[in-house]
């Protein structure tokens, strides 16, 4: 095995191979030379090369989305660094574990006009869990440091200084490290390389002292008495899930809450939970009391006395609108990190996971009367029936492609979705209950969905789909640039020829300026890009010929596949509004 020579490079290898750290995605360069030399040198490391530094952050997103495992993203100095951002945000608001490990240039190199030389510390300030600028090693380039930076050997000791130099990087590391682990968040660590940057040794020459934080269990100790109380004597009672990884929540718990008739359970596709007595297609129960002559009266009715939610963030806006008008008189928020207060009305934030909660919340299961359950079931049932027989009705149009492509997915399939229409479209259908639902909805940006799938999609034993639209796909097309896509891989990009999304919202005009500025209507060939990354590929555009490629599409081949259905751009939006007109 080789390593590089420089002690930093040494010590970050060292602290990332004891706690098991593994998977390092590597973007080219010169500067992170020693890094990339020692991860990918060493077999404990599995190291992936992507070029494109915004696909690489959100590959590496999608492995530790996966396996709820800190990731290592490394790149070069300058600019490569700042297209890691909109992954990091992600991740951040997704309390998902990256670690940004970005070489730079020395101190005394910034700001004199040196190539690929950026101001790099604390780049990602504002989004990011802990920032360890690192210093530069002494024993190193030693020549060039007495040159430029004479105050770092303040007493010409070299093996003083960097003894002192070790010291404080380890304690910098360590605390990045142990943050990344504890808080579930990004962390970056910025690292100075003087040139020469390729020389290697054989065997570690140092040991960085490592602080290990110990498992201390779930903590917050609540007195229950009175929140068990309060939850007893609600007659109106709403649990409002947001984006949750699958098996997240025990089983017995879901059924307690399914069966109390004060209690609605509202979730999203991205809530990854199920049960014939809960609420999916949150939008689809309100919508037509908005619409009602007496929506006042109806939601004065339906307003829930006790809002419980936990998971990420909510998709719908009807549900965030109908909460903000008509708050709750308590809203208990369940995470062991952060509670946000959406609605305006948080009154406690138990810092817990959802199954100590339920422990405690739901330890007494004798049965409580009230309708609240069943008034809302009938809605329910009754938009079921509705967009059963619309779909009937409807012509080829994204509504009804949507209806058949999530309806077409095998069982025990990964789906990743892409942002803006499509996790829109999700939420208003029904899942198979083994399908397990990505997206990402920190930041809910679309730039990065294919890279995201295809990261999640390297340790799952199952196949995965990019259910995408085309806007999406096409900002994120790198993402396709890599040597890791496997040939179970499958995208369905519904091509809508623009920003499908702006269509459907308030204040819409046909105009060029429109077309042109929100739509972004496009002629791009998306079969162009498949030839490019060597996917099979096919097009369709009408029911009858996306019906017979739905059949063939999960079937075993040697390469993966992009299905692209082409859907009309201007009737899309018209069929989606009055969807909610006809249930109603």
């Amino acid at each position: 095995m080789k390593y590089s020579n420089i002690p930093t490079a040494q010590s970050l290898v060292h602290h990332c191979k004891t706690r098991d750290i593994k998977n390092i995605i590597i973007s080219p360069g010169s500067r992170n030379a020693p890094l990339t030399i020692s991860f990918s040198e060493d077999p404990f490391f599995n190291c992936y090369s992507i070029v494109d530094e915004r696909c690489a952050a959100f590959f590496a997103l999608g492995i530790a989305q996966q396996l709820k495992q800190p990731t290592v993203i490394l790149c070069t100095s300058g600019s490569a660094l700042l297209n890691y951002y909109p992954a990091i945000a992600e991740a951040f608001y997704s309390d998902i574990p990256i670690i940004v490990i970005s070489a730079d240039r020395p101190s005394y190199k910034v700001d004199i006009g040196d190539g690929q030389t950026i101001r790099q510390a604390n780049v990602f300030e504002s989004h990011i869990g802990y920032s360890a600028n690192l210093k530069q090693d002494v024993s190193h380039a030693t020549h060039k440091v007495r040159k430029y930076d004479p105050d770092q050997l303040e007493d010409d000791n070299i093996d003083h200084c960097q003894t002192l130099v070790q010291k404080y990087n380890d304690n910098a590391i360590n605390e990045a490290l142990n943050i990344a682990f504890t808080d579930n968040t990004p962390v970056h660590i910025n690292v100075p390389f003087e040139e020469p940057l390729y020389e290697t040794v054989e065997e570690f020459s140092l040991l960085p002292k490592i602080e290990l934080l110990k498992d201390e269990g779930e903590n917050g100790q609540e007195e229950w008495q009175e929140y068990v109380y309060s939850w007893r004597n609600a007659s109106r009672k709403m649990v409002l899930v947001g984006v949750n990884p699958p098996n997240e929540v025990e089983q017995i718990y879901l059924e307690i809450l399914a069966k109390d008739p004060t209690v609605v359970v509202m979730t999203e596709c991205t809530s990854n939970l199920f049960h014939p007595n809960f609420f999916p297609s949150i939008d689809s129960i309100i919508a037509p009391i908005e619409k009602s002559a007496n929506r006042d009266e109806l939601f004065k009715m339906l307003r829930p006395e006790i809002v419980l939610t936990f998971g990420g963030l909510i998709v719908s806006k009807k549900i965030k609108a109908f909460l903000r008008d008509y708050p709750p008189l308590k809203h208990w928020h369940v995470n062991q990190k952060k509670a946000y207060n959406t609605f305006f009305s948080l009154t406690k934030h138990f810092k817990i996971s959802p199954n100590a909660l339920f422990k405690n919340l739901l330890a007494d299961t004798s049965n409580q009367e009230g309708n609240y359950y069943d008034y809302w079931a009938k809605r329910k049932d009754h938009y079921k029936l509705r967009r059963e027989q619309y779909l009937l009705e409807i012509p080829f149009s994204d509504m009804w492609v949507f209806h058949k492509a999530l309806e077409s997915i095998p069982n025990n399939y990964q789906l990743q979705l892409s942002n803006s229409s499509t996790v829109r479209y999700a939420q208003l259908f029904d899942l198979e209950h083994s399908i397990r639902v990505f997206c990402n909805r920190g930041a809910s940006g679309i730039d990065g969905s294919t890279s995201t799938a295809i990261g999640a999609s390297i340790y799952d034993t199952n196949p995965t789909l990019l259910l995408t639209g085309d806007l999406s796909f096409l900002y994120d097309s790198n993402g396709l640039w890599n040597n890791y896509i496997k040939p179970n891989f499958r995208i369905i990009v519904i091509n809508n020829g623009g920003g499908g999304i702006f269509r459907i919202l308030p204040g819409m005009e046909e105009t060029d300026n429109f077309n042109t500025f929100f739509e972004t209507t496009h002629n791009l060939k998306i079969q162009s890009i498949a030839d490019m990354y060597n996917f099979e590929f096919e097009s369709v555009s009408n029911k009858i010929d996306l019906i017979k490629a739905l059949d063939n599409f999960y079937k075993k081949s040697e390469k993966p596949r992009i299905l692209e259905i082409k859907t009309p751009r201007i009737l899309n939006n018209n069929i989606l509004l009055s969807y909610f007109d006809f249930i109603s």
